[in-house]
């Protein structure tokens, strides 16, 4: 009997060492692949003008397939939090090489090379250079104006030259009229958050791509709480000047009829105010930490 359970503890420390060694193989086999992929990669990314000379007449099947890539590239960097994308303008650079006359990776790109880390990656001049090879390949694409004055607007800030992609788009007959009304108020005004959520809005009603949309919900939300505490301050003042005290609590601004109900954050939160009486998200709204990344 101590024989059969010797042998047996035996077979299985044997087992059990074999798996290990197994799984230490497996490791390093993988490691391995996928610095060989990450080198392969790294060298096919580097000459677009290259790839396409050797695609021949398969050129639009290999944009489709390196647009492809290109979305499936930014999902996975955007599920693991990873912030470097690196690699999403050679990837477009390429696919819009291949097939100047395919939009939907002018727009994707637009958004997430322009926007600011972790949504994207940050180089919104990279951004203006790609959108601008799409106007020149597809002049009457009026929502690629559209895009490279959301670039200008948002990740430059220059108004004078978001105010003229707005006012150049506007003057194809199939763009819609706000694009004119856009370029007058950019102009006039540079940035507010109105204007800032009507864009986001714009793009969130006319993508079809899944992580735009996602992405212009996520700035429409953080424009909205602008929007909120900037309207919750403004009646807590024509509360003070009313009672010559400021309120302590969002609570006593209903009570006092100034307010109709508790106004909440777009995650659900009731706002609060803070110790000097001005409107603040909820210590435990997930905004909270978004606003903040977002104002750094």
């Amino acid at each position: 009997m101590r024989k059969r359970t010797l042998a047996g503890s035996l077979f299985g420390l044997l087992l059990v060492g074999d798996f290990t060694a197994v799984w230490q193989l497996q490791e390093k086999i993988d490691r391995e692949q996928a610095a060989i992929q990450t080198a392969q990669n790294e060298l096919l990314l580097r000459s677009p003008s290259l790839v396409k000379k050797l695609s021949l007449e398969y050129a639009p099947l290999l944009a489709a397939l390196y647009w492809t890539r290109a979305v499936q590239y930014y999902g996975e960097k955007h599920r693991l939090h990873d912030p470097d994308l690196s690699l999403l303008w050679p990837l477009l650079d390429i696919t819009t090489t291949l097939d100047p006359n395919l939009i939907p990776p002018y727009r994707f790109g637009s958004v997430f090379l322009s926007d600011k880390p972790p949504r994207g990656a940050g180089e919104p001049k990279q951004a203006v250079q790609l959108i601008e090879r799409g106007i020149r390949a597809n002049p009457g694409e009026w929502r690629l104006y559209q895009d490279l004055g959301n670039v200008y607007y948002f990740d430059m800030r220059d108004y004078p030259r978001a105010a003229k992609a707005f006012r150049q788009g506007s003057q194809n007959p199939k763009a819609y009229i706000w694009m004119k009304a856009m370029a007058a108020k950019i102009a006039e005004e540079g940035e507010s958050p109105e204007t800032s959520y009507f864009l986001w809005q714009e793009v969130y009603l006319t993508t079809t791509d899944a992580a735009v949309k996602k992405n212009a919900e996520e700035h429409m939300e953080l424009l909205q709480v602008e929007l909120d505490l900037r309207g919750i301050n403004r009646i807590a003042e024509q509360y003070l000047k009313r009672t010559g005290q400021r309120a302590a609590r969002i609570s006593e601004l209903e009570q006092a009829g100034f307010l109709p109900a508790l106004p909440k954050d777009p995650a659900g939160y009731p706002y609060v105010l803070s110790p000097d009486g001005k409107a603040e998200l909820n210590p435990d709204s997930p905004l909270r930490e978004k606003r903040t990344a977002e104002n750094r």
